[in-house]
C-alpha cells in the first residue's frame, strides 16, 4: 500500500500576521486569509501556511511555490507593480532577472519579513541533464 503523507501545514513566523498572510495571498492570487485561534492561515492546495506573530527574532524561512506559466506571469505582474525587487537565484546575485532552469522559469521574492519566496514553473530536477537549461542543482555527468 502507497503511502498517504502529505503535509498539511506549516507555521510561519512574521511581525504582523495578517499583513504577512494577506500579502503571500494577493501576490499568488490565492482566497483571502482565514483567521483560525491564534494563526492567519492562507490554503495552498492541501497545505496551509499559518501564519503567527513574534516580538522575538525571525529566522529566514523559504518557501517554492509550482505554479502554472499563466500563474507565474500573473504573480510576476503583481510583483512588478508593487515595484517589488526579485532575483533569478536565492543568493541574490542576479537581481531583476529571472532563471530558466529544466526549461522552465523561476524567480526569488522577499515577504515583508524577510522569508525567501520562489515561484517555479517546472519542478527542480525535471527537465534532466537533457534540457537546454538544466537545474544547477543536477549533478554533472
Amino acid at each position: 500500500m502507497p503511502p498517504t503523507v502529505r503535509l498539511n501545514h506549516t507555521i510561519v513566523v512574521g511581525r504582523d500576521k495578517s499583513e504577512s498572510a494577506r500579502f503571500l495571498a494577493e501576490i499568488l492570487g490565492l482566497p483571502p486569509p482565514r483567521m483560525l485561534g491564534h494563526f492567519a492561515v492562507v490554503q495552498v492546495g492541501d497545505t496551509s501556511l499559518d501564519f503567527v506573530e513574534t516580538d522575538g527574532e525571525i529566522t529566514q524561512r523559504h518557501f517554492a511555490f509550482l505554479v502554472s506559466e499563466e500563474e507565474f506571469d500573473e504573480i510576476f505582474a503583481r510583483l512588478r507593480e508593487r515595484n517589488m525587487p526579485f532575483w533569478a537565484d536565492p543568493f541574490r546575485r542576479e537581481p531583476g532577472h529571472i532563471n530558466h532552469w529544466d526549461d522552465g522559469r523561476g524567480l526569488y521574492f522577499d515577504d515583508p519579513n524577510g522569508h525567501l519566496l520562489e515561484i517555479i514553473t517546472r519542478p527542480y530536477g525535471s527537465g534532466g541533464r537533457d534540457a537546454k537549461n538544466p537545474n544547477p542543482l543536477l549533478p554533472r555527468t
